[in-house]
């Protein structure tokens, strides 16, 4: 057995603190750097540099391992070095009103145009009434009135030239030409129309008719003074609207000359502003009946349409975005359009357009959770559609019932680099079933959870949390401190030769420590502080552990440390409870007999077990094929079970405790119950390693101190998992002082010497085992249950 015992200096890895060079962190020069991260950080970089369509990147990792932080840490870099993206404004169409136009402009411009358009909007407004009404526009208007007026009555003089013939005359009224009768050569009174005869007022009208007739041309000419007259003096007015907008806007136009769109939308104005110059003049109050169904200033509803939409204001900014999205839901990414009540129905215009995360970030980096995105379609499917396109389009998705007015604003361009992030599995769907993430996403950056532990990283950890006390305000690590937290770290790890990546465990237990150190009054933390934090932060998680040992206490629940048992022995499992991870013993038995039924899996045959816990028992029937049944038919029924176990059980780590009670079953060899195991097992006998080794031995010393320690109790695992110890401190002192043994065996032969003190037994030119080992026991029982099937078949 001695030569399967791990030595003491191979049970953990102890950091030395003199490897740091100072002895306190407060005299580090910090910098912020990722630490055993390479080749993440050059997947990023690589990716954030490629300045094509499709080249976005998906960070890859598990949470804690700083894939969030260092992914804006880099996409910030690079943004500095950019250009600041253009400011962006929705505008009115007047072409088309449903689709508002976007201008773009030079960044900190944005804000300028849209002061510099309302400003010119708002004087407009005031100088077109005074434009209409001044004493030059009067008289202009006077003289053309005039000139009609002399055209009009030289028409009519014409005409009453021709109506005397008839006894008629015409006059000119605000109902049109009217032509009168005459009497003595004066128009008739109505009274005297009246006291006419019916031959009398017959013969009246049939001249009234025979001189309308002669009479058209000359009413037509009339009209016509009449609308020149309507015409000239529209144009009139048309002609100073049109003076006053251009002094307003022409320095405007010479302002942004080197903008085509603005250019256009200022000829739009003008051209806008001169067709409905109406509602730049004052007006009448409305009727009461307008004011009802038709509510609302009708003038500031209408001068909206020449309002700016500071959509995207870069105002200030330096560099390109980084923009991280919490909550990227549709209207959030996208943008939306917001809407107004009025009697019921819901109107909106241009001012109304919302921008999205996206919008802020164009020009720059958006930086994403895989999670949020992929909980709807339609943002993951808006998204896609966006890289593709390269156009940024705003539509509202859910569906209002009732709409007086929509928009369709036009898409702005898009340029931007994504990162998402999210974990492996969801990394490897998108990659397997989603044609369009991998043109998309051509980019994956790893994040590994762990780094080696060696002097360069080991002093980066001290860097890291020298970083932390200065931007968190902790006191200084003492270099004994840093010892303990490497040690944890590789504890985490659960690799004496790794450190872990996953920062955040190791920083709850600076603020931890650091706490602990203001309780005792020091200056600087030292290891009893970092000690102390990692005890108490196992305290306040540890109450199911502790129930646990209070039922073996008291015998509830069956575990036996001391004396000898066939077919009985204590295996080891792992109990997570988030924070908190433990190692739980269970007895594990096995019954065989003789039958045909095989290995039987009590927790299957009750659907409490895993498929890969299935998978190892399943495996067992493989090696006892392999080595007892080559020139002989296998014949046995044999139980297996997990007592009192009451809740599912997976994983294979227990697959060689099931086979060395099988085994002490069949030989009936009993196995020593002061000794636990853990450890896979392969068709072949060889012990594969498992995971948890550091908290499972722990656990099972627990047991055995709460029963009293004799000297003789102890672990058994894979060799494979020695690179994993990072005992606690008491469980060392415990092997040191020779009350606890952990052996490692590469084997099940070895493993079954440990647990019943006998030799396991090579296998003899003549195809039997040694005898009185181990494995000449099992074949025997093994050709006995052949023999009886035989004869049962006779």
């Amino acid at each position: 057995m001695e030569k399967y015992r791990i030595p003491i200096e191979k049970l953990n890895n102890s950091c030395n603190p003199n490897i740091f060079p100072y002895n306190t962190t407060e005299t580090i020069i910090v910098y912020r750097e990722l630490i055993g991260q390479e080749r993440a950080m050059e997947a990023l970089k690589h990716g954030l540099s490629i300045k094509r369509k499709g080249y976005n990147i998906f960070v890859a990792g598990l949470t804690g391992t700083g894939r969030n932080s260092y992914s804006y840490l880099v996409a910030k870099d690079f943004a500095d070095k950019k250009n600041t993206p253009r400011d962006w404004c929705y505008v009115y169409n007047f072409k088309k009103p449903n689709s508002p136009k976007p201008i773009s402009l030079t960044h900190g411009k944005g804000k300028i145009f849209k002061i510099d358009v309302e400003e010119a909007i708002k004087t407009i407004d005031s100088e077109i009434s005074k434009a209409l009404s001044s004493k030059d526009y009067e008289d202009k208007k006077n003289k053309i009135y005039n000139e009609h007026q002399e055209m009009a009555q030289k028409i009519i003089k014409e005409l009453n030239t021709l109506a005397k013939d008839y006894n008629f005359t015409f006059k000119q009224t605000e109902r049109g030409i009217l032509s009168i009768p005459l009497m003595e050569n004066r128009p008739m009174t109505d009274e005297e129309i009246d006291n006419l005869t019916d031959d009398e007022l017959e013969e009246i009208k049939n001249l009234s008719l025979e001189l309308s007739q002669k009479a058209y041309d000359y009413v037509k000419r009339v009209k016509e003074v009449e609308n020149n007259l309507k015409e000239e003096i529209n144009e009139l007015r048309e002609s100073n609207v049109l003076d006053v907008v251009k002094i307003y806007l022409e320095p405007l136009k010479e302002k942004y000359e080197d903008n085509e769109d603005i250019i256009k939308f200022f000829s739009d104005i003008q051209d806008d502003i001169v067709e409905n110059y109406e509602m730049f003049l004052d007006k009448e109050e409305e009727s009461i009946v307008e004011n009802i169904f038709f509510p609302g200033n009708k003038k500031e509803e209408f001068l909206k349409r020449y309002e700016i939409n500071l959509f995207i204001d870069n105002d200030g900014k330096k560099g390109a975005p980084v923009v991280r999205e919490m909550n990227p839901n549709y209207h959030n990414l996208f943008g939306k359009i917001e809407y107004a009540n009025e009697l019921g129905g819901l109107k909106t215009d241009h001012t109304r357009i919302i921008a999205g995360s996206l919008h802020e970030a164009n020009g720059g980096y958006i930086i994403l959770q895989a999670k949020d995105i992929l909980q709807s379609r339609l943002v993951w499917e808006g998204l896609k559609r966006a890289l593709s396109t390269e156009e940024l389009k705003i539509e509202n998705v859910t569906g209002l019932s009732i709409i007086s007015e929509t928009l369709r604003p036009e898409p702005i361009p898009l340029d931007i680099k994504v990162i998402i992030i999210g974990d492996y599995l969801i990394y490897h769907l998108l990659y397997t079933y989603d044609e369009e993430f991998k043109k998309l996403f051509k980019i994956k950056a790893d994040f590994d959870t762990e780094m080696d532990r060696n002097e360069e990283n080991i002093l980066k950890i001290g860097s890291f949390v020298a970083y932390q006390c200065k931007e968190e305000g902790l006191k200084p690590f003492h270099k004994s401190a840093l010892g303990a937290v490497i040690d944890l770290s590789s504890r985490i790890a659960e690799n004496k030769n790794k450190l872990t990546s996953s920062f955040n465990e190791l920083v709850e237990i600076l603020y931890e420590s650091d706490a602990w150190a203001t309780r005792n009054g020091r200056e600087v933390i030292t290891k009893e502080d970092v000690e102390m934090a990692i005890l108490k932060k196992t305290n306040r998680n540890n109450s199911y552990e502790e129930k646990l040992l209070e039922l073996i206490e008291e015998g509830t629940i069956l575990i036996d440390t001391e004396g000898e048992k066939v077919g009985e022995i204590n295996g080891l499992s792992i109990i997570d409870l988030g924070q908190y991870a433990f190692g739980r013993p269970n007895k594990i038995t096995v019954n065989t007999y003789f039958g045909k039924d095989g290995i039987i899996n009590i927790e299957k045959e009750a659907d409490q077990s895993g498929n890969i816990h299935d998978k190892g028992v399943l495996i067992l029937t493989g090696y006892l094929g392999e080595k007892y049944a080559k020139d002989t038919q296998l014949y046995l029924t044999a139980s297996i079970t997990f007592e009192q176990s009451y809740s599912g059980i997976d994983g294979d780590s227990a697959s060689s405790t099931e086979l060395y009670a099988l085994l002490s079953s069949l030989a009936e060899v009993p196995i020593n119950q002061a000794i636990a195991v853990t450890g896979s097992v392969n068709q072949k006998g060889v012990i594969q390693p498992i995971g948890g080794v550091n908290e499972k031995i722990e656990g099972f010393y627990k047991v055995c101190k709460l029963k009293g320690l004799k000297g003789n109790e102890g672990v058994i695992i894979p060799e494979k998992n020695i690179e994993n110890l990072m005992l606690d401190k008491e469980v060392t002192t415990a092997v040191e002082e020779g009350k606890f043994n952990i052996y490692a065996v590469r084997t099940i032969d070895e493993g079954m010497e440990i647990l019943t003190g006998l030799k396991a037994g090579s296998l003899k030119e003549n195809g039997k085992y040694e005898e009185g080992s181990i494995n000449s026991l099992v074949q025997k029982k093994l050709e006995y249950y052949s023999m009886l099937n035989k004869e049962s078949e006779i």
